[in-house]
């Protein structure tokens, strides 16, 4: 049968990273005139990591590197989480299950959890039931309920079959759903972390990738409140929300045009 879980039911955990901050000692590294073996023997300076957040200038914080662990995400997910080029990714892999131990594991919203429609069949050699609607007048065309749980099943057995008949799995996984769960192993050093909060735990961003994206930054915060004080999305670093038409109708920030009016009006009667 099909493992189904639900999205923002998946796992992220903290492989390695926090701890030591490697940010405090870049930016000594960079503006102290002290010899190396003085700035690693320096205490830890949260004033000058939290100046380097508030300046904007991260270079530093690209030497301090977290490795995530994640679970029971889609691969609808997957393909929206390759797009941060600055990172590093080690993805489970989606050809063979070994061992003898498959499972067809998906992930899906509830809103389509209990979807079903009716779907025509033409030329099918099916039986007539309780379950069948035939239309008048369309005496060669029969219909079928269909729901979401069905189609995994099929799915399913269709792709069994196929391993049955020796068919490679790395073609029979062009008809695996995106609902697919996947695993990875993520690394990301702070710099981009902080980049991808600012896209991904916008409300504009999909569920499962906000859901996600949150569940990490939550993980960097209690690792390094300092270094990611100001780490969520966009707008709350620049206290406008710069999607301005495309502003999530729950999001309560200005908007970017009209943060301007502002601005410039001040400009005005300044």
């Amino acid at each position: 049968m099909v493992n189904i879980s639900k999205v923002k039911d998946g796992n992220v955990v903290l492989i390695a990273g926090g701890g030591k901050c490697y940010t405090d000692i870049a930016a000594r590294f960079c503006y102290s005139e002290r010899k190396l073996d003085e700035i690693l023997a320096s205490d830890y300076d949260q004033q000058l990591v939290k100046n380097i957040v508030n300046s904007g200038h991260l270079a530093a914080a690209e030497f301090d590197y977290y490795i995530f662990g994640i679970e029971g995400y889609a691969r609808v997910t997957e393909i929206q989480l390759v797009r941060k080029r600055l990172a590093s990714y080690l993805i489970k892999s989606g050809r063979k299950e070994l061992s003898g131990e498959r499972q067809f594991d998906v992930v899906l919203p509830e809103s389509i959890m209990d979807l079903s429609v009716s779907i025509p069949i033409q030329g099918a050699d099916i039986y007539r039931d309780k379950n069948c609607m035939i239309p008048t007048g369309l005496s060669d065309q029969y219909y079928t309920k269909v729901d979401t749980g069905l189609i995994l099943n099929i799915l399913e057995a269709w792709y069994n079959e196929g391993v049955d008949q020796s068919i490679a799995e790395e073609d029979l996984r062009y008809m695996k759903p995106q609902a697919t769960a996947f695993r990875a192993i993520i690394g990301m050093n702070a710099h981009s972390l902080l980049d991808w909060f600012k896209i991904r735990a916008c409300m504009n961003a999909q569920t499962e990738i906000r859901d996600l994206a949150i569940k990490i930054m939550e993980i960097c915060i209690d690792a390094d409140p300092v270094l990611f004080k100001d780490a969520g999305p966009s707008c709350k670093g620049l206290g406008y929300c710069p999607e301005n038409s495309r502003q999530h109708p729950s999001c309560t920030r200005i908007r970017k045009s009209e943060a301007l009016k502002v601005l410039a009006e001040y400009q005005l009667n300044k």
